[in-house]
């Protein structure tokens, strides 16, 4: 444990420790299940390791989608904007060299599966059923809902939806995860079991799931 929050806060990124530690203890109680751990918006690794640790522990495998060209946030003149994550020679952001070298210094590389591409498009082809799905990619409301709606139901029962920044107040931040959480919430199959500061942990309850608004 020691080794991989060690690996978790070297990593470039933007979740806190507290809320590392709180994802950490939802991916060892998902990975229990045996099935694949999944996350949304992979940026550098730094939250991956924490999922792969606990996949690798329990016999499974984590699971990283992201086109690895930075979210809105990410892009130049915005706020999160890291100019050593652009690539010379096309100008564009690509993190997906940064998150390889995570992965590699972590030891973990053979516990992850990296999907290079968009969310949307990927949920459509994945059948498999999933143990845990980690909502933290575009803060948009057209990428939020779409992560919500491409990857929810694929949850098995006894999984848990992770949603990442879900923030009430909309003069703390932008609301898109706050609005999946609560669409979440009032589907009637997902119950919150946990939460630390903007990152909640909703477990997958019997039921079919309405992809209604709310």
């Amino acid at each position: 444990m020691t080794d991989v929050l060690a690996a978790f806060e070297a990593a470039k990124g933007f979740m806190p420790l507290d809320e590392g530690l709180a994802l950490y203890a939802a991916a060892k109680d998902a990975a229990g299940l045996g099935l694949p751990l999944l996350e949304v918006g992979t940026y550098c690794g730094r939250s991956t390791i924490l999922l792969a640790d606990a996949a690798a522990d329990a016999g499974t495998v984590a699971v990283t989608v992201d086109h690895h060209r930075g979210s809105e946030e990410q892009q130049p003149g915005w706020e999160y904007h890291d100019a050593e994550l652009v690539d010379a020679a096309t100008g564009r952001t690509d993190t997906l060299p940064t998150f390889r070298r995570t992965l590699y210094g972590a030891g973990l590389e053979d516990h992850v599966i990296a999907v290079v591409g968009r969310s949307p498009q990927v949920a459509k082809l994945w059948r498999q059923p999933l143990g845990l799905v980690f909502v933290d990619g575009g803060h948009t409301d057209e990428h939020a809902n779409a992560d919500y709606e491409g990857w929810a139901p694929l949850i098995a029962v006894g999984g848990l939806l992770v949603i990442h920044d879900v923030i009430p107040d909309p003069a703390d931040g932008g609301q898109a995860p706050y609005r999946i959480y609560r669409r979440a919430l009032a589907s009637g199959v997902f119950t919150e079991v946990a939460g630390v500061r903007t990152l909640k942990v909703l477990r997958r309850e019997p039921g079919d799931l309405t992809l209604r608004t709310g």
